[in-house]
């Protein structure tokens, strides 16, 4: 019987430690996010799993490109995840299907060639607050819609793909020049 006890106690002490592990990783570093939608395709399609760096953040403010996951402005308990286009008190600009930021025309390598960018809007941006973009512009409900981001609701940034498996792995952050 003592075995039994023993054997028991080691399991249980295997699950709680496991338990509060788990726990500390999600609530601290990294989270799970599953995509939901065609906002974001051709480089995040719905069923895509991810997991969301919550800690770089801490240490570094978004950059643009970035793709983050945010709690969306107007339901915080709703998550989006977007591409950051334009940066705190930077000037976007979206006119003619072409994207501005301070009078830059912005290149986005990772948009299909046939990707315009719809709408007109012409916004500076706050101290905290980021300007955010769908990659597939046509399907994408964002800041043309509903205004910009503030720092206080993104959640972290877009570190791997665990599924699709043909598509595993880290993800970069995207460059501009």
């Amino acid at each position: 019987m003592k075995q039994f006890l023993l054997y028991v106690w080691e399991i249980l002490e295997l699950v709680i430690i496991a338990g509060v592990t788990v726990f500390v990783i999600r609530t601290f570093f990294a989270q799970p996010f599953l995509v939901s939608g065609a906002s974001m395709s051709n480089n995040f399609n719905g069923g895509d799993y991810l997991i969301v760096d919550e800690i770089t953040y801490q240490f570094e403010s978004p950059q643009r490109g970035d793709v983050i996951v945010f709690r969306y402005p107007e339901e915080p308990s709703t998550f989006y995840i977007k591409r950051i286009i334009g940066l705190p008190e930077e000037h976007v600009v979206i006119k003619n299907s072409e994207v501005f930021v301070d009078d830059n025309k912005l290149k986005e390598e990772y948009l299909n060639e046939d990707i315009k960018t719809s709408g007109d809007t012409d916004i500076i941006l706050s101290n905290g607050e980021y300007f955010v973009l769908g990659d597939n512009r046509y399907h994408s409900y964002d800041s043309r819609s509903w205004g910009p981001v503030s720092r206080k609701n993104i959640i972290g940034f877009a570190r791997m793909r665990l599924f699709p498996f043909n598509v595993v792995g880290v993800l970069k952050r995207s460059a501009y020049q």
